[in-house]
């Protein structure tokens, strides 16, 4: 039984106390003074006892109070704390200044498999968790810096928290630390958190076409599919945004979603990111090393977007990736083991890039297992009025005003833009007409120039009848054809002239390279032309 004596702190009570406990051949295992409370730990008290030992200790000078309670305070502390730990999902050892480990949570007894009951017996690091691991933690416990260590061939992050009991100026006296281990794919599971935006229950993509009820459908079927998925379509048609929604309808929506961009890295610092590297790979190089996406993206989904410009190299090393699921980090020699699911992106065209050897075939048949092709908002006009309302409520949040609707006049401006830039650059036009706009409704003047201009299309140029060709009698669709295809290659040379290659005078013209290449041959236009 455990007792609370309350009293007024007067001298020599504990030892009256003691002396009652004495006679009654009590044996005390715990004590504790705290305050005006002073706690004993009897393990021999029963409750019939218990009465008689608080009439006496009541009759002494300065006791005011005699209750059982359930545990002593530092027990209780201690459970409190105990239960505080395993609750944390990062492994936590804790070591004396020998290295010697004091205690370890749950987490780290699964993650290090650590038999329990060898912790009573104080082992050392080395003992404990390798030689290798061990002399590395002890090294970083007389530093008291951080760093990464390979434990059981895995690579953690460790941070070290010193155990100080006095802190005076610059000096302090530590009596041990705590060792806390991140793995990559914990930090990924963190910053995925913190940036998620998968709040949808569905899609969540807007658009009511044909052509959207078909991408909804495919998402919907392959994000149960663990394999990779290829992407396409223009510039800011949402291509992340279906690999958001294939990775939120997924088994690894509680995992990370990450991306890398491979058309806004260097090839270097790409690899970098992608791959992470060891300790001193290069100068300039954090010293502890780095993990890399795949590895802060374990168990969940990684988004390479752009992947038609990622280099040759980069691309050899994507694809030894893809085969098994290994990989070695820059400057290391261990090879890590990963399972992610691996989605691609690209608005250029692979299989003429493959033609060109510019993108490795055998890389472009291991992402295009799966494929979506998302059409561009001209394709799907019927699906610009309802994007228009969504943006423009969220551009009124954003700026703070009032959003109504939009008028008739607006809207037919909207529906009749071609949009070179999709549904992107229609998030943009709207936010800037929202900013300007006077009133709760988004009207046709609140629109930007090239929205209002009464023809959203190149002006045709003016054909004049040729007197020889009406001559000959020919039929008015004979004439009509041939004066078509004479425009087109007047207008082709001309553009050729100041756009001199197939892929820049394809990208003005909303067209395939491959069908400007064509049209280019079958004109005979070269580049002196």
């Amino acid at each position: 039984m455990r007792i609370e004596i309350t009293g007024t702190g007067r001298p020599g009570l504990a030892s009256d106390v003691l002396s009652i406990l004495e006679k009654r051949k009590l044996p005390v295992r715990g004590v504790e003074v705290a305050a005006h409370r002073t706690y004993f730990d009897l393990p021999a008290l029963e409750l019939q006892s218990f009465f008689g030992l608080t009439d006496d200790l009541l009759a002494l000078k300065g006791v005011s109070g005699v209750r059982e309670i359930q545990l002593l305070p530092a027990e209780c502390q201690r459970m409190q704390f105990e239960a505080l730990l395993n609750a944390l999902s990062d492994p936590l050892i804790a070591v004396d200044m020998s290295a010697n480990v004091v205690s370890a949570n749950d987490a780290a007894i699964r993650a290090f498999s650590i038999n329990a009951e060898r912790l009573l017996n104080r082992v050392g690091l080395s003992e404990l968790l390798g030689v290798e691991a061990g002399a590395c933690l002890e090294a970083r416990l007389k530093s008291c810096s951080g760093g990464e260590a390979a434990i059981l061939g895995k690579p953690y992050l460790v941070d070290v928290l010193p155990v100080v009991e006095n802190y005076a100026g610059s000096t302090m006296d530590a009596h041990g630390a705590v060792f806390i281990f991140r793995s990559a794919s914990s930090l990924g599971q963190r910053i995925y958190s913190i940036e998620k935006r998968e709040i949808s229950v569905d899609t969540g993509l807007i658009g009511k076409s044909e052509a959207m009820k078909n991408v909804k459908k495919l998402i919907e079927r392959f994000s149960s599919v663990n394999a990779p998925l290829l992407i396409t379509g223009e510039t800011g048609t949402g291509k992340e945004l279906v690999a958001r929604a294939c990775h939120r309808l997924s088994d690894r929506s509680e995992k990370p979603f990450l991306a890398l961009n491979c058309a806004a890295l260097p090839e270097s610092l790409a690899e970098s990111e992608l791959f992470g590297y060891a300790a001193g790979a290069f100068s300039g190089a954090q010293r502890n090393g780095k993990p890399g996406l795949l590895e802060l993206a374990d168990g969940g989904t990684i988004f390479l977007d752009e992947i038609g410009e990622m280099s040759l190299y980069l691309q050899a090393k994507l694809l030894r990736f893809l085969q098994d699921g290994s990989f070695i980090r820059i400057g290391g020699k261990a090879e890590t083991r990963v399972d992610i699911r691996v989605l691609a992106a690209t608005h250029r065209d692979l299989p003429h890039m493959v033609s060109d050897r510019t993108f490795r075939e055998d890389l472009y048949y291991r992402l295009n297992v799966l494929s979506i092709h998302i059409p561009p908002l001209r394709e799907r006009e019927e699906d610009i009025p309802e994007l228009a309302v969504y943006f423009s409520r969220q551009a009124a949040v954003q700026v703070g005003t009032e959003f109504s609707g939009i008028s008739s006049d607006a809207m037919d401006c909207l529906c009749s833009f071609r949009w070179p830039g999709n549904a992107r650059q229609m998030e943009n036009l709207i936010f800037r007409s929202i900013t300007l706009a006077d009133t709760a409704i988004l009207d046709k003047y609140d629109l930007p120039d090239e929205l209002r201009s009464p023809s959203k299309k190149s002006p045709p140029q003016e054909i004049h009848a040729n007197p020889l060709l009406l001559a000959e009698h020919r039929s008015t669709g004979e004439i009509y054809a041939e004066r078509i295809e004479q425009t087109e290659k007047q207008m082709l040379a001309e553009l050729y002239m100041h756009f001199p290659s197939t892929r820049k005078l394809a990208a003005q013209l909303g067209l395939s390279h491959s069908a400007v290449a064509k049209k280019l041959q079958k004109f005979g236009i070269a580049k002196n032309s």
